[in-house]
């Protein structure tokens, strides 16, 4: 299963991939996690060190044009997930994290080419039912403009109960049937109660997959910089194993 997680910028986007990934981690499945926005957390969130030993997914072009047949003008890629190198992921249990990279300098532009890549090793990953690509977007609409998870079974949107978070969720999804993506939800971020979520039902037609409440504990993790998934709360941890588990059967 390849799941994209997407949203505005500041919604909370990567702290619930990071749980989202934890959460799978725990229940058993092998998890490739893809930090795929520019300014990267993801590792930070997880509890990664020595994230610097990462070679960014950027890099990669060798190694899928090694692999690669050549028909034509077309290439059949065929890369493993269990057959990547060490060099590009980081790994602890039943997580391996990779880094699409950043820009490393202002001026430094789209990340075009590192997205061409993300694109190609996405769409060609064979998963077997015991392994899931969590991959957490950069903020906003323009990976869907690119195309780059085109190929995702379930593209989750992160949205906070405003209006501007609602925009951009509204695009988002405007995006997604362009693409013809299988499968997008929508998850609400500190979320007071119902009329949040009615909030938000009403703006994009659709109500929340799953809610998270704010959190005093996931915040202040953040705030020091620590593995977040030590510090969720149980509820907020039962909401998204019950959440992920009627994933898999849709």
């Amino acid at each position: 299963m390849k799941i994209a997680i997407s949203g505005k910028g500041g919604v909370g986007k990567s702290t619930i991939s990071s749980i989202i990934i934890e959460t799978f981690a725990e229940m058993g499945k092998k998890v490739l996690a893809i930090d795929s926005d520019p300014s990267p957390h993801l590792a930070r969130l997880l509890g990664f060190e020595h994230t610097e030993r990462i070679t960014p997914i950027a890099e990669m072009n060798e190694l899928l044009a090694e692999r690669s047949e050549r028909q034509g003008a077309f290439y059949n890629l065929n890369p493993k997930v269990d057959d990547l190198p060490e060099k590009f992921m980081l790994e602890r249990d039943n997580i391996k994290l990779m880094v699409v990279g950043a820009i490393q300098k202002g001026g430094g532009g789209c990340a075009c080419a590192e997205n061409a890549v993300l694109r190609n090793l996405v769409n060609s990953l064979l998963l077997n039912p015991q392994e899931v690509i969590v991959m957490d977007m950069e903020a906003g609409v323009e990976h869907l403009g690119r195309g780059t998870i085109q190929s995702v079974d379930h593209l989750l949107t992160v949205v906070q109960p405003y209006k501007g978070s609602i925009e951009t969720a509204r695009k988002i999804k405007k995006l997604a049937d362009d693409l013809g993506i299988k499968t997008l939800k929508v998850i609400g971020n500190q979320v007071a109660g119902r009329e949040d979520e009615d909030f938000i039902e009403q703006e994009l037609g659709m109500r929340p997959f799953f809610s998270i409440p704010f959190s005093p504990e996931i915040r202040s993790a953040e705030r020091k910089g620590l593995r977040v998934y030590s510090y969720v709360p149980d509820t907020i941890k039962n909401i998204i194993k019950n959440a992920l588990s009627t994933l898999q059967k849709s």
